[in-house]
């Protein structure tokens, strides 16, 4: 029995490009939150200094907006890489339909039984 077939290949391909597109619109929807929340502490930050709150506090307050701003951006990024490797996905996906789904539509028209898995190769690049 061959250790991968067309329809294994093509299904697995397809998946990937799919699972990889939603991981993808996950992570740009987390880092869409993190970056609000980080706009939200800096507004608090604004306010306690605007009430006059002692000014160690004050700085954590900044520190922590902008930290969270760097996790929003490196979210982003790391999105951004993932919508990179999901078109590469769907390309693999796309390349492996236009290279191999002949073969595949002759197979699963084929009256040819199943059980089949010694055909000689060369006979399969002949014209």
């Amino acid at each position: 029995m061959p250790d991968l077939t067309y329809g294994q290949l093509a299904k697995a391909t397809a998946a990937l490009a799919k699972d990889i597109t939603r991981s993808s619109e996950a992570i740009h929807t987390h880092a869409k939150n993190i970056a609000d929340e980080a706009q939200d502490v800096a507004r608090t930050a604004e306010s306690i200094a605007a009430l006059r709150v002692d000014s160690a506090t004050v700085a954590e307050t900044r520190e922590l907006s902008r930290l969270m701003d760097g996790i929003a951006g490196a979210a982003t990024a790391y999105a951004s890489a993932g919508d990179t490797t999901a078109r590469a996905a769907q390309a693999a996906h796309d390349q492996n339909k236009a290279s191999h789904s002949g073969i595949g539509e002759a197979v699963s028209r084929s009256t040819v039984g199943r059980d089949i898995y010694d055909i000689d190769r060369t006979w399969l690049t002949q014209e």
